[in-house]
């Protein structure tokens, strides 16, 4: 396969700050360690996906979400003969930045940046996140992760150019992240295109007649099951389609992948930094399929009357607290209340809110923005 472009860990480009060497871990393997190990990792288990979990206990959230995502990558770099370690590093490292309440924290915490000139990328705070936020050793800051792994986290979904972000000059601009890190967001797209349908599903927000209409490779395995399968039961046809659904999109992804590294002449993984794009990509009948997925939960799901009412309160109950710690930076919580007075609180406030978990928001947000809490301090 592409066992000529995987990474060779020997090659790294070290950590920020130099350490031995573990006797029987490498490099990429000790990342992979310290993510699982990390309390941005574990917090992701009490934020949302998309779906909150009150509706029903069987939604994904970000946690179970980065483990079918490790899962899908695992696969592609063991087929494709990548380095796994690394890959996997990535994948479990992807959405440490995200906030709380999904796309709609994301959205509502940029929102309120922007108003400083300056903007929320979930992406970008994960890098914050492994570098200085982490306190778990005493010898650094952060989690003095391996280069490859920090350039992968900010290289998730796309490149960027020299002079683009003074922040990110430091990761190779205008060069594109090993293979291993180009399998991420295509994995990530596998996965949550897939898992929302069938949480949406799940959710009665569709059924598999609605998918079948509005992607065609869909509607050919929801016929075959149909009529391979005529005794079985709704859910049990819905599944099975689901779960071929899902072979179809990575089989289209290695096959993709394959095809993009033997046309572009690589030789080794220095090529495929110097490509000029990258080479991790569907065939073309599988890139269809998921964007046409995509097309169809915007519409249907994401976008829905359903998950409407809860965005828009989200988004709304950020803001105010948002400007509340904004106008009364006293009463974040240490150390963030004696960083307020030494950086730009709005900053500050971004990373806070950032790191909640849900229900920790909700917490503070009562605390904070109940009649009774908003009085001066004693």
């Amino acid at each position: 396969m592409l066992a000529r472009l995987r990474f060779p860990v020997d090659r790294s480009r070290g950590r920020r700050y130099p350490e031995p060497e573990h006797p029987y871990r490498n490099a990429f393997q000790r990342d992979r360690d310290r993510v699982v190990h990390s309390r941005a990792f574990r917090r992701l288990e009490a934020k949302t996906q998309v779906f909150t979990p009150g509706l029903s206990d069987h939604f994904r959230n970000r946690l179970t979400h980065t483990i079918e995502v490790a899962q899908i990558a695992r696969t592609l770099a063991n087929v494709l003969q990548l380095d796994e370690d690394l890959t996997e590093a990535l994948a479990l490292a992807h959405d440490i930045g995200h906030p709380p309440f999904a796309h709609a924290g994301e959205e509502a915490l940029n929102g309120e940046m922007e108003r400083f000139g300056e903007r929320f990328d979930h992406n970008l705070h994960a890098l914050r996140i492994v570098e200085s936020f982490e306190l778990r050793y005493a010898r650094f800051p952060g989690l003095n992760l391996s280069f490859e792994v920090r350039e992968g986290i900010v290289k998730h979904s796309h490149d960027f150019a020299a002079g683009e972000s003074p922040l990110l000059d430091a990761y190779l601009p205008g060069w594109r992240p090993p293979l291993e890190a180009q399998l991420i967001d295509p994995a990530d797209e596998v996965a949550y295109n897939t898992a929302d349908l069938d949480d949406a599903w799940s959710a009665g927000l569709i059924v598999a007649e609605d998918v079948s209409e509005a992607v065609p490779q869909y509607r050919e395995i929801h016929q075959a099951v149909e009529t391979q399968f005529p005794g079985a039961t709704e859910r049990e046809r819905f599944y099975e389609a689901l779960r071929q659904l899902i072979d179809l999109l990575v089989s289209g992804l290695i096959e993709g992948t394959v095809t993009a590294a033997e046309a572009s002449g690589a030789a080794g993984f220095e090529d495929v930094r110097a490509h000029p794009a990258r080479l991790a990509q569907f065939t073309p009948e599988a890139g269809e399929t998921s964007r046409a997925l995509k097309r169809f939960l915007y519409t249907r799901v994401y976008a829905s009357d359903a998950l409407g009412s809860d965005r828009r309160l989200s988004m709304a109950r950020i803001a105010e607290l948002f400007r509340f710690f904004l106008a009364s930076p006293e009463r974040l919580p240490q150390p963030y209340a004696q960083q307020a007075l030494e950086a730009p609180a709005h900053r500050v406030v971004c990373d806070y809110i950032a790191g909640m978990t849900d229900a920790f928001f909700l917490r503070t947000y009562e605390l904070m923005l109940s009649p009774a809490a908003i009085r001066p301090l004693s």
